[in-house]
């Protein structure tokens, strides 16, 4: 039983890298904003309704799916409106019941993110598409976020395609357990 923890900035593949991983595993795509887009029908990203819904939404689907012993593929962008706490939380509900956490983080320049983010297929999640929105959410400190565990593996998907990063996640799968890998 494994949650493979996809994180790293917007814009930087999570998504796609977590449908083609999904496809390649036969386990399913937890994508975060199938949770943010159902919060954001009643309220404004950040609200605390908002931010109260995401979070029993996904207390509740990783309670479940570790009580069924559900291996699955969680997508997550760090940001400020998200506790620490939560993510120990939610792991900690899937440890408790034998479940084991690895850690991808996705690594994307600034340059790139703002190359990426109005691209048509962010517009299905209602994701954030605009660039300078994003420019003053982040010197706002949006995306301030304390550290993830070390990660199983850091990929550059501005140097790998979604399939050679696919590739490299399966890969280190394989080797898995072991430390952190770079690409």
């Amino acid at each position: 039983m494994k949650l493979i923890f996809i994180h790293g900035p917007a814009a930087s593949g999570k998504h796609t890298i977590g449908k083609l991983l999904s496809d390649e595993l036969g386990i399913p795509l937890f994508h975060n904003h199938l949770v943010v887009d159902v919060a954001r029908c009643l309220f404004e990203f950040g609200e605390p309704g908002f931010v109260k819904i995401r979070e029993n939404m996904w207390q509740s689907c990783f309670r479940e799916a570790a009580k069924a012993r559900k291996s699955f593929i969680f997508t997550f962008n760090p940001e400020r409106t998200v506790a620490l706490e939560l993510i120990e939380n939610l792991v900690g509900l899937y440890e408790a019941e034998g479940g084991k956490v690895l850690y991808i983080e996705l690594l994307c320049s600034d340059q790139e993110v703002l190359r990426r983010i109005g691209n048509e297929s962010r517009k299905q999640f209602g994701k954030l598409t605009d660039g300078k929105i994003y420019k003053a959410f982040k010197n706002d400190g949006g995306f301030d976020f304390p550290s993830l565990p070390d990660p199983l593996l850091r990929i550059d998907t501005e140097a790998n395609t979604p399939r050679a990063s696919v590739d490299l996640i399966v890969q280190s799968l394989k080797s898995e357990p072991g430390g952190a890998g770079n690409a």
